[in-house]
């Protein structure tokens, strides 16, 4: 059998090259620093294998010269064994009895088309997976990776392969498997429900019932593109009493979520791409960060004043953040909104005490031409304790009033005061906007503690001095033009407020590739 390439071209081994006597077959290795850098892992066989001598081939005076393994307890040669990368432990069984043995209760396997051969074809995929699986016992296996999507992998043999490999013991288990295929419930045994700390499934169907009995030790659950109904999830939650991460993403079955109380443990939630969901009724007592992109109907979360940290992105969240959240979660430190409309944030005497981390980001292609971007100085005055500040208003074509267009007049907060803690504020898609460039200079003008302003003209785009990019990404006339009307702004109107303590960071357009300019007096 052609054996998986299981080293890039890019790490080339440094020792010499050994002729190692592997049963009837000759295999040409590359030996360095003790370990054979290229042999094949699906051909691992317990019959055969090398003496514990790698010989390199040179001899002096009758003695032959080479690495030596020595002599040592079984349990000890299991313990290097699955300290080792699995590509490098595979590699080190095809010279060694004692490592062959400790091959068959390898702990940890991660079988996929990178790791076992990147110009497999499906069927070869198929094949060297079963080899492997059939040369591993299954016992002592605690960390599985299986990526079966492929359309050319049969049932049959999916359900082989996890018999053979889900086994009691196992800790951390990730399943990539096709969309169609029914996970039998039968897999999570008593034995496996009793040890399995983390269960990732992706693409399948997923139907769990109340009696599947307890996961007793389960903390982390993701479930993504998995075909579960809403009766189903919650079965499986109140079978799992320890859980303590719930990742959910794109589960299109899922109309609503209901989270038992009986999960004192629970902290984390996070709901991604679930379109249909409606309902969310979160009754753990303990949850303290939530991502959730998308809106539901009905969002009842239950206790939150231990609320840590916040991501929403739904229509107007920016509005609805700094209306709601102050007084329902008082103890928020970290809140990350995303939103495509938005109408402007009022100044309200409510504050967010504790909120040291704050993430907006707003598409500028349907945002409303009347929206102020000034208006979100309210988070500024809201918040005494901000240290980071991430700002995402990219847009194709700036619509809002520049301020190179009407009054030059600066807005600043209705009362001086100082913002004692902000030491980063960062702008993706810096523009002329009135708007943007006040609450830019009302920040300078009132941050005592700034250490760094980064103002990004050009949307994050790939520039040429990037380490991984040659040339500028393209952008079109009407984004360059802005970018420098952006630069000019910050020259104009912001450069010179930025205090010597701080570092001023302008992302302009580059003067290889973009060497426009504009008239700015206009």
């Amino acid at each position: 059998m052609e054996a998986p390439a299981l080293q890039s071209e890019q790490q080339q081994p440094r020792r010499t090259l050994a002729s190692s006597q592997m049963g009837s077959h000759n295999h040409a290795c590359w030996v360095a620093d003790g370990l054979v850098a290229h042999a094949p892992l699906d051909e691992i066989q317990g019959s055969h294998s090398p003496c514990h001598r790698v010989d390199g081939g040179d001899s002096k005076d009758g003695e032959a010269s080479g690495y030596s393994i020595p002599e040592l307890p079984q349990d000890i040669w299991r313990h290097i064994h699955s300290l080792m990368p699995m590509d490098e432990a595979a590699r080190a069984a095809c010279l060694s009895h004692a490592f062959l043995s400790s091959w068959r209760c390898y702990p940890k396997l991660d079988l996929n088309r990178r790791t076992l051969w990147s110009k497999a074809c499906s069927e070869n995929l198929s094949c060297r997976i079963d080899n492997i699986l059939r040369n591993h016992s299954g016992i002592g296996l605690k960390i599985l990776r299986l990526d079966l999507r492929s359309r050319h992998i049969p049932f049959p043999c999916i359900d082989k392969w996890l018999q053979v490999s889900v086994t009691p013991g196992i800790e951390e288990l990730t399943l990539l498997l096709h969309k169609k295929y029914k996970l039998p419930c039968s897999l999570l045994s008593d034995g496996v429900r009793s040890t399995i700390r983390s269960l990732q499934l992706d693409y399948c169907i997923f139907h769990p019932m109340l009696d599947l009995g307890p996961l007793r030790s389960l903390t982390i659950l993701r479930p993504s593109h998995v075909h579960i109904t809403g009766e189903e999830l919650e079965c499986l939650l109140s079978n799992s009493l320890v859980l303590e991460h719930l990742d959910l993403n794109d589960c299109k079955e899922l109309t609503f979520l209901r989270i038992p109380s009986v999960l004192l443990q629970l902290s984390y939630l996070s709901v991604i791409g679930c379109w249909d969901l409606q309902v969310i009724e979160n009754k753990a007592s303990n949850l303290s960060s939530l991502t959730l992109i998308g809106e539901v109907s009905k969002l009842s979360l239950g206790e939150t004043s231990q609320m840590k940290c916040l991501g929403l992105r739904h229509e107007n969240v920016v509005c609805y953040a700094r209306a709601n959240l102050p007084s329902i979660m008082p103890n928020l430190e970290t809140l990350e909104l995303g939103s495509w409309s938005e109408v402007n944030t009022p100044m309200l005497p409510t504050k967010f005490l504790n909120l040291k981390h704050l993430a907006i980001q707003i598409n500028g292609e349907t945002l409303s031409p009347s929206y102020d971007y000034f208006s979100m100085v309210s988070f500024l005055d809201a918040s005494p304790s901000l240290e980071t500040w991430w700002l995402d208003v990219s847009q194709e074509d700036m619509k809002h009033e520049s301020i190179f267009g009407g009054s030059s007049h600066l807005r600043q907060l209705p009362e001086r005061h100082n913002v004692h803690r902000l030491k980063s504020f960062e702008v993706i898609g810096f523009s002329s906007a009135k708007g943007l460039v006040e609450l830019t200079w009302c920040i300078v003008k009132s941050a005592i503690s700034l250490e760094q302003l980064t103002l990004d003209t050009l949307c994050g785009n790939g520039r040429c001095f990037d380490p991984w990019d040659k040339i500028c990404c393209s952008v079109s006339n009407a984004v360059l033009e802005e970018a420098f009307r952006g630069v000019e702004a910050i020259r104009k109107y912001i450069e010179d407020e930025v205090p010597p303590t701080a570092k001023l960071i302008v992302l302009e357009p580059c003067p290889l590739c973009h060497g426009t300019t504009v008239d700015y007096d206009r």
